[in-house]
């Protein structure tokens, strides 16, 4: 079993800035939830700076909803249902989310407009994406986990989590 805080840091901090939050947060939950092709992160490209870096939802947020609805849907069958739940996951993630952040808005979250001209190679020169980035990202995957393992749908997708 991964440690979704070690594989985030793996993949989020790596020099080459391949992945970035949304993307980590989606892979890292798809390895965890040993859905298909758990690396490809096309889907979460673009939710990278609160969609687009417009700003909006945390991309840690948007990609951890990616991840639950394919989580949730392989479990339940009733597709009706499986939206329910997916979605009151992820709005339990999000109220902790703001409990511990404040925000689930990137640009509340980063003090960055990363449309802005300059503000996106700033954003990166600052570093603090290593750090404030890391942070919701590693509280996302781990919050995530922990609500997934709480779910009665989702009993025996994931071994008890280690101390």
């Amino acid at each position: 079993m991964i440690d979704p805080s070690h594989r985030a840091r793996e993949l989020f901090l790596d020099d080459s800035n391949y992945y970035g939050c949304a993307e980590t947060t989606y892979v890292v939950l798809r390895e965890l939830f040993s859905l298909p092709d758990a690396e490809d992160s096309a889907a979460a490209m673009p939710l990278n700076g609160g969609v687009a870096y417009s700003g909006g939802p945390c991309g840690a947020i948007t990609g951890a909803a990616l991840a639950v609805g394919q989580l949730v849907a392989r479990c339940l069958p009733d597709h009706f249902e499986a939206k329910r739940e997916s979605r009151l996951l992820i709005q339990r993630l999000m109220t902790d989310f703001v409990g511990e952040f404040g925000s689930i808005s990137c640009r509340d979250l980063i003090h960055y407009d990363l449309l802005a001209p300059g503000r996106h190679d700033a954003f990166i020169e600052s570093g603090i994406w290593r750090d404030v980035c890391m942070r919701q990202i590693e509280f996302a995957v781990t919050r995530t986990r922990r609500l997934v393992e709480e779910a009665p749908w989702a009993a025996g997708v994931l071994p008890p989590a280690s101390a």
